[in-house]
C-alpha cells in the first residue's frame, strides 16, 4: 500500500512539475510579445485561470498591484474578476487587501459562512462566487502585488488546488519583476531620448535667435526663456515654433539612437 502511494504521489509530482515548466515557457513568451505590463499581466491572469480551472469548476482570475500605497486593479481573466477585484478596492476591505498586507495567503472556501468583509462578501455571492483564494505576489521591486482567485463552488480550492496556485503565483511573481524592469528600462529610454529631443530643438532654436540678433548664446537663451513666460507655454514649444517657422520642420531629428 504504501508503496502504491509513493507511487502515485511521484506521478503527482512529476506532472505537476512538467506543468510548471511548460507555464515558465509561456511567461517567457508574454514577456517577449507583449507590449506592454498591462498585456502582460491580462494574459497572465487567462493563463493562471484557465490552468487552475477544471471540470465545471471555472476559475477567475483578477491581479491586483499596488504603486504609492495606492490598490489598481491592473488585469483580470474576465469581467466576474475585474468588477469584483474593483470593489474590494472601493470599500477598502477584503481577502486580496488582506492578502497583501498580511504577505500571506488567504483562502475562504465558503463566502455565506464568512463575517469579515461583509460588503464584499455579499458583492461576490451576488456575483456568483462561492469561495475566493488570494495568493500574495512577493516582488523585488518597490510594488505589491496579489492574485485574486474566484470559484462559483464552495470549497472551490482543494489543498492540491491551493498548491498549484502557490506554485504559479511564485513564478509569476519572478516573470512579473522581469516585465517592471524591461518596463522601468523602456521608461528610461523614452525619457532620455525625449529629453535629447528638447535638448536639439532648443539649441537649434538658440541658433536661429542668435543670427537673427546679432546676439550671444546667453542672450538669445533669455529671449527665448522670457518669450516662454510671456505665452505661458514651455520652452520647447516656443523652440519647435521658431524652428518650424524658419525650416518647416514639425519633427525634429536628434544624434541619439536606440
Amino acid at each position: 500500500m504504501s508503496e502504491d502511494i509513493e507511487f502515485r504521489e511521484s506521478l503527482y509530482s512529476r506532472g505537476r512539475a512538467e506543468s510548471l515548466e511548460d507555464f515558465v515557457l509561456q511567461l517567457q513568451d508574454l514577456i517577449l510579445d507583449s507590449s506592454d505590463v498591462r498585456d502582460f499581466l491580462t494574459d497572465m491572469a487567462a493563463i493562471i485561470a484557465t490552468r487552475l480551472s477544471h471540470g465545471g469548476n471555472h476559475i477567475s482570475c483578477g491581479i491586483t498591484v499596488i504603486r504609492d500605497k495606492r490598490p489598481i486593479t491592473v488585469a483580470s481573466s474576465d469581467a466576474r474578476a475585474r468588477s469584483l477585484d474593483e470593489l474590494q478596492n472601493t470599500f477598502g476591505h477584503g481577502p486580496c487587501l488582506t492578502a497583501l498586507k498580511s504577505e500571506t495567503a488567504v483562502y475562504v472556501p465558503d463566502l455565506a459562512a464568512d463575517r469579515r468583509w461583509p460588503k464584499c462578501t455579499t458583492a461576490a455571492r451576488g456575483a456568483g462566487i462561492s469561495s475566493i483564494l488570494a495568493m500574495p505576489m512577493h516582488l523585488r521591486s518597490p510594488a505589491q502585488s496579489v492574485v485574486n482567485l474566484y470559484s462559483p463552488h464552495k470549497h472551490g480550492f482543494s489543498h492540491h488546488g491551493i498548491d498549484a496556485a502557490e506554485s504559479l503565483t511564485g513564478t509569476a511573481a519572478k516573470a512579473l519583476d522581469i516585465a517592471l524592469n524591461i518596463a522601468h528600462l523602456r521608461d528610461a529610454r523614452d525619457d532620455l531620448a525625449a529629453a535629447l529631443e528638447s535638448r536639439t530643438v532648443i539649441d537649434t532654436a538658440i541658433g536661429a535667435i542668435m543670427a537673427q540678433n546679432r546676439c550671444s548664446h546667453d542672450a538669445a537663451f533669455q529671449i527665448l526663456v522670457k518669450t516662454s513666460s510671456h505665452r505661458n507655454i514651455k520652452l520647447r514649444e516656443v523652440a519647435a515654433s521658431i524652428v518650424s517657422s524658419i525650416s518647416g520642420e514639425r519633427e525634429f531629428p536628434t544624434t541619439y539612437e536606440e
